[in-house]
């Protein structure tokens, strides 16, 4: 598995530092593009499907023509939906997002980062056609949810990896935590469109945000296609001049630049490793030196998203308020969702200038706080049978949901998707960020489905559940995680392989790697004699650092 050397890790790194010294004119300096731009926001349309299917389920079963078609008659003449049926028809989506996140890898090396975008806007529009079509079979609209979910998993998994390997390391960052700021958009967009429908006698309640979804999936099945190919994956095709033209565009520089020239040195080597491996097994994601570390990691942080509770809020939010005595909780849904769209825009500032460990251990710290309150004033203070008689524990219970929104999109929301495009080295790119963001779809469908059973047994106090998943995330991310804020990809694949330490990894500087680095590399190859040679030189390499 040569891959795992570091003598292409090393040369990159020299690439890096004769950029740095060789100091082009300023016309040939790296630049904000237009086309670097176009690739965050286009792409991230994918994050704005995924959060308008999320945001608009929960207003639905409010819907009387909804109830009246997908609901069960009860003898007082009033449709509701049991735990299984509304868990179902929510976690179904999950379900196909699931299944859409593990293929996608695949359909990603094999079509191409356009192409496995485009037709996984393709599978959404087959699935909204499948809801929309839904008379009075309530499985017939949770199928749909399942295809579509197919699409936004895999999409879940294309984009942010489209974007971290097309955008300039300067931006790249902020372009994949724009995935998240698209779903918070797509949830309060629906939830807008929701409270517009609402009151609607007829089946145009919920007909028409289900039909608005095909405006998005149009705009990103379409506009992808007018955006370059991954220069990387372009130059594994052999398609060199295209990924030189691409990563020119991108840095607002000459395709004859210093800055392209390096890039694509640093790429041409990284392939030559993997070529060097292409025997390697797909199971070595767990068995390669330091890989079972890295992929457990990703797994733990994507699955950590989602116990932190955001989607609790998001699913089950209207249902939620309309318990606390709100007379509209569709209203209620709409200021968190504000409140959601606007912290996720500091989001990005917190991924461009601050430090990714920091920000995600304050903001775990934060959201449990939140629960904490959240679990026992809802249990000890609300009036479960007549919530109008405790009008100041409902508020309170709005006052720290929107408290916990904004934690979660400043810091879990985004950097998430940016911490676990960073994560992996560029041959198991794919199958890793599938797997990881696979994890997050599983824990997403348990929370959905199960929610409703769990809350009708201990009511408030399944808080406390995600009150202790957020205490536990603030030690795996102080233990486990690296600060990979202003590194390129190569240098952070460098330090998972050298096992810096996360503690102290905020202060690592590569270029003083000493002989306990290049002691460590050695003995990543001890037990296979195939990578003997290349890990030798990676030592090397270090010794002479």
């Amino acid at each position: 598995m040569h891959f795992l050397g570091k003598r292409s890790e090393r040369e990159a790194g020299n690439a890096s530092e004769l950029e740095k010294r060789d100091s082009p004119p300023p016309g040939e300096r790296q630049k904000v593009t237009f086309m670097a731009m176009a690739i965050g926001l286009v792409a991230s349309v994918g994050g704005f499907l995924f959060g308008y299917a999320s945001g608009q389920i929960s207003g639905f079963f409010l819907m009387n023509d909804f109830a009246q078609r997908f609901g069960a008659l009860q003898g007082d003449g009033t449709y509701t939906f049991s735990a299984a049926r509304q868990g179902t028809i929510v976690g179904l989506l999950c379900i196909g997002a699931l299944f859409g996140s593990l293929i996608a890898g695949k359909i990603a090396d094999s079509l191409g980062r356009r192409l496995a975008i485009s037709v996984s806007a393709l599978s959404c529009c087959v699935g909204m056609i499948i809801e929309i079509s839904s008379s009075h079979a309530w499985y017939q609209f949770a199928i749909g949810r399942l295809f579509n979910g197919v699409g936004i998993g895999a999409l879940s998994v294309v984009v942010p990896m489209y974007q971290s390997e097309s955008s300039p390391a300067v931006i790249r960052g902020i372009l994949v935590a724009s995935y998240q700021l698209f779903i918070t958009l797509g949830i309060w967009t629906a939830e807008m469109v929701n409270y517009g429908t609402e009151a609607m006698p007829s089946s145009a309640s919920w007909r028409i945000p289900n039909g608005l979804g095909f405006l998005w999936a149009l705009v990103l099945g379409g506009g992808i296609l007018f955006l370059p190919e991954s220069p990387r994956f372009a130059f594994r095709m052999g398609r060199e001049d295209e990924a030189r033209e691409t990563i020119a565009k991108l840095a607002g520089v000459s395709p004859d630049s210093p800055i392209v020239a390096n890039q694509i040195t640093e790429i041409r080597l990284k392939l030559e490793h993997e070529d060097a491996g292409a025997n390697t097994a797909w199971h070595e994601i767990f068995t390669g030196p330091r890989m079972l570390y890295r992929t457990l990691l990703g797994m733990v942080l994507q699955a950590g998203q989602q116990l932190t509770g955001a989607n609790f809020f998001f699913y089950y939010g209207t249902t939620v308020f309309a318990a606390t005595g709100l007379s509209n909780s569709y209203v209620t849904q709409i200021i968190l969702g504000s409140v959601n769209v606007g912290c996720t825009f500091g989001g990005l500032y917190v991924v461009q200038k601050c430090g990714r460990r920091n920000a995600l251990m304050a903001g775990a710290a934060w959201m449990m706080m939140c629960f904490l309150v959240y679990a026992f004033v809802g249990h000890f203070m609300l009036d479960l049978d007549n919530p109008m008689n405790t009008p100041a524990a409902g508020n309170i219970l709005i006052v720290f949901s929107c408290l916990f929104i904004a934690a979660f999109a400043t810091t879990w929301g985004p950097l998430v998707w940016a911490v676990v495009a960073e994560l992996y080295p560029a041959r198991y790119r794919a199958p890793c960020m599938a797997l990881a963001t696979s994890s997050n779809w599983l824990f997403n469908f348990l929370m959905s489905f199960f929610t409703r059973f769990i809350t009708g047994a201990i009511d408030y106090l399944y808080g406390l559940v995600f009150a202790g998943c957020c205490a536990a995330l603030v030690l795996i991310v102080f233990f486990f995680v690296i600060e990979s804020k202003d590194r390129s990809l190569e240098e952070i694949d460098t330090m998972y392989m050298l096992g810096v330490n996360p503690i102290t990894s905020a202060k690592w500087d590569g270029s003083k790697a000493n002989a306990s680095g290049a002691a460590s590399v050695r003995a990543s190859g001890e037990d296979d004699p195939e990578r003997a040679v290349s890990v030798e030189r990676a030592a090397s390499d270090i010794d002479q650092k």
